[in-house]
């Protein structure tokens, strides 16, 4: 032990792709095996095809791999996904692929990962954390979608794809008591109506205690109590047509999603609590996971969605119809100040939105060109507003005899209590697009695609901006629209033995935004140009699948949001950053029975030219260049074992992993103020499953207990920048009785 803990970092990677490759030679001379690796058909591309034959870097894990003891939610997706990192803040999914993702905590922020169910767009990144249960699998694409996806998947997509209903009656219940009195009740019923119409119903319902406590109140944190209900049809309209209508409601309400104190940052020591004489959890044990706090953290979502799909096939092309319409709400509460002083750290997020999206996409083969084309159009209504009252906000602005800051002022501490900070309105987006692809053998073995897609975006936005204290309401109404065209070229050469090479070029579009009720200028859309190769190959036997992508971005005016000198959320276009990586993965029989995983990923991701205000510097401008982009880690990783053998009228099977990230940083700043160190996080699993379909599953998650930050903010100069955050779960063990049928 003493020789690798004096390796440096470098040393140690070069050492863990060292040991991959060990295993990737085991791997390819193993023993004669029973069984083969399951291929895996996707159709995130807009075609059905499997992951080796599919010329892009994808992921999927199927209905074998969610669940309880699994991957149970959307968190839980970075741990199974090379260069996904999933953090939520103040209830909104911050995803990241390949070192891009959403920076802003302004409302009305759009992600650069588009996530998808069934194929249709869930826009607000708060209701991207809802639904994931009875799926038949997801699938992540890595990397800029431009001409399928275009308007928000400069960094990848994640489709969801739900359970259809089937021509014969099945179904399962799966039932989960763990720690922090957690019970988790999952499970579906479906079959045919009649010879061409079939139903599949399913529901979710959860509820565990926090992982955490208000030692102020004694009220829990991050506990969950929250439903799902879905209901699918299917109609086999004829021997060329099938419709599917999807239809599901989500609901949420408890303490979920708090705002833990991590400390100050270039004001330390002076805290508000001390300012105020307050306390804040150091006073108070010290623990992370709780908080000191008057407010308690409340969260109260809700959404409902209807999914119409009708695909047409006949022998010659097919044409596919997604119809899609959403609405959900959500109400969230936090203190920034995080201190039990009565003080203006009341945040209340209210959030709202309505959809409605239609896609349409066509492929056929002529003249010896597979072509695929689509439009689409895309309508959401945003309203929403932030709001904090400026209780004793008097003294730290003024002074006062409540007051340190200024002993002698003869100001009452009520000055401003009446007033507010609030952000209020409606942002309404209509957006267009349509693109055409083909891909035509030009050499034995040899394909090329070429593709384009032009994109139209509109988006205006009507409300005010108050900052009563001093006296400003102002109104925030703006509009503006934006075109762009998307192109892409690739070329993939599939071997005579099967394997598959490709490597392209492709351009990446991401909307400009206007945030709700913001002063914030219009943001500019962000651009990435892609540079990809990659290389797919299966074994002989179909006992070995090995992945390798190597990748360059070049981004310009990539949108980064951050509090500005005013106590703000200001969102700005950094005029130029690259990321380039390379990502490895392969996935084995390795012996009768015997399953491994392996994924190695390397990410270098820095700003070229960023000139921002620095809040350590009182907000002087400084230039970023260099910087490693937020949720970025140099280095990542992740290793899985599953076994199965027979046991005495039924099956065992036992699972363990090991999921490691190198250290992040939060903000552009790349200070250790707002950063996660390097872990590793282990989760087992152990099943029995008897011939009768029950199983009997124990399991276990961060079986360490690492307390890991998902993600840090700085908050404004009102609040002294103090850090505030969200952390992964804790170590969770349960057991799970199922049965299907």
């Amino acid at each position: 032990m003493p020789i690798v803990s004096n390796l440096n970092r470098a040393s140690r990677s070069a050492l863990a792709l060292a040991i991959g490759a060990v295993l990737v030679t085991s791997v390819a001379t193993a023993a004669e095996t029973a069984g083969t690796l399951e291929e895996i058909v996707v159709t995130a591309t807009k075609r059905a095809d499997t992951i080796a034959d599919t010329p892009a870097a994808i992921t999927a894990i199927t209905s074998e791999g969610l669940g309880a003891g699994g991957i149970s939610n959307v968190n839980d997706l970075s741990a199974a996904v090379p260069d996904l990192s999933i953090g939520n803040q103040f209830g909104v999914n911050r995803a990241f692929i390949r070192g891009v993702g959403l920076t802003s905590i302004d409302l009305g922020a759009d992600g650069a990962v588009a996530f998808l169910q069934n194929e249709a767009q869930i826009a607000r990144p708060a209701e991207q954390l809802t639904g994931f249960f009875d799926l038949e699998r997801v699938e992540v694409l890595r990397g800029p979608q431009g001409t399928t996806y275009g308007r928000g998947a400069t960094a990848g997509v994640v489709n969801l794809v739900t359970k259809k209903p089937t021509d014969t009656l099945e179904g399962y219940a799966d039932f989960t008591i763990g720690n922090y009195a957690s019970k988790i009740l999952e499970g579906a019923i479906g079959g045919p109506v009649s010879d061409r119409v079939s139903m599949r119903v399913a529901g979710k319902w959860e509820k565990h205690g926090g992982y955490g406590t208000n030692l102020y109140t004694g009220n829990p944190v991050d506990d969950r109590d929250a439903y799902a209900v879905r209901a699918s049809l299917r109609v086999k309209a004829s021997d060329h047509v099938v419709i599917d209508v999807i239809a599901d409601h989500f609901n949420e309400d408890d303490n979920n999603y708090a705002f833990h104190y991590f400390g100050g940052t270039a004001f330390a020591p002076l805290t508000l609590a001390a300012v105020y004489g307050g306390t804040t959890i150091f006073d108070h044990g010290g623990d992370p996971r709780n908080i000191w706090s008057r407010e308690d953290a409340i969260n109260k979502r809700h959404g409902s969605s209807v999914t119409a799909i009708v695909d047409w096939k006949p022998d010659n092309f097919e044409l596919k119809s997604v119809s899609a319409w959403r609405d959900f709400t959500r109400f969230n509460r936090d203190d920034l100040a995080a201190t039990d002083a009565h003080l203006y750290g009341q945040n209340n997020y209210d959030e709202s939105s309505t959809s409605y999206s239609q896609e349409f996409t066509f492929s056929t083969t002529s003249g010896g060109v597979n072509w695929l084309a689509g439009a689409m159009f895309f309508h959401e209504k945003n309203p929403g507003s932030v709001l904090v009252p400026l209780y004793n906000l008097g003294p730290f602005i003024l002074g006062g005899n409540c007051s340190p800051i200024v002993p002698d002022a003869a100001i009452p501490c009520s000055a401003f209590d009446s007033t507010n900070y609030h952000q209020s309105g409606t942002v309404t987006t209509d957006a267009y697009g349509a693109y055409l692809q083909g891909t035509k053998e030009i050499a034995t073995h040899l394909n090329l695609t070429l593709g384009a897609r032009f994109n139209n975006e509109k988006r205006a936005g009507t409300g005010f901006f108050e900052f009563g204290a001093l006296g400003v309401l102002l109104p925030t109404d703006k509009e503006r629209s934006w075109n762009a065209v998307t192109p892409k070229a690739q070329l993939e050469y599939h071997t005579d033995g099967g394997s598959l090479v490709y490597g392209g070029v492709t351009r990446g579009f991401k909307s400009g935004v206007i945030n709700i009720g913001s002063m914030n200028s219009v943001i500019n859309p962000e651009f990435v140009t892609s540079y990809e190769v990659g290389f797919k190959s299966t074994s002989a036997d179909k006992k070995v699948f090995t992945g390798l992508s190597v990748f360059y971005y070049d981004y310009k005016d990539l949108q980064v949001g951050f509090v500005n000198a005013d106590s703000t959320v200001e969102t700005r276009n950094a005029a130029k950053a690259r990321n380039y990586g390379i990502e490895y993965e392969t996935h084995a029989k390795l012996t009768q029975g015997l399953t491994g995983d392996l994924a190695l990923t390397y990410l270098n991701a820095k700003y070229l030219d960023f000139v921002n205000n620095y809040y350590r510097t009182g907000f002087s401008t400084v230039q970023l260049a260099g910087n490693t982009l937020s949720n970025a880690p140099e280095f990542s990783g992740h290793v899985g074992l599953t076994y199965r053998t027979p046991a005495a009228g039924g099956e065992f099977t036992w699972h363990g992993e090991a999921v490691y990230s190198d250290k992040v940083f939060f903000t552009e700043w790349n200070n250790a103020d707002a950063y996660q160190p390097a872990y590793t996080l282990l989760n087992f699993h152990m099943s029995y499953e008897l011939a009768n379909h029950t199983t009997f599953t124990a399991w276990v998650r961060n079986a360490g207990d690492k307390t890991v930050t998902a993600n840090n903010i700085i908050t404004a100069p009102l609040y002294l920048s103090s850090r505030v955050g969200t952390l992964m779960p804790p170590r969770t063990f349960g057991l799970t009785v199922g049965y299907s049928f």
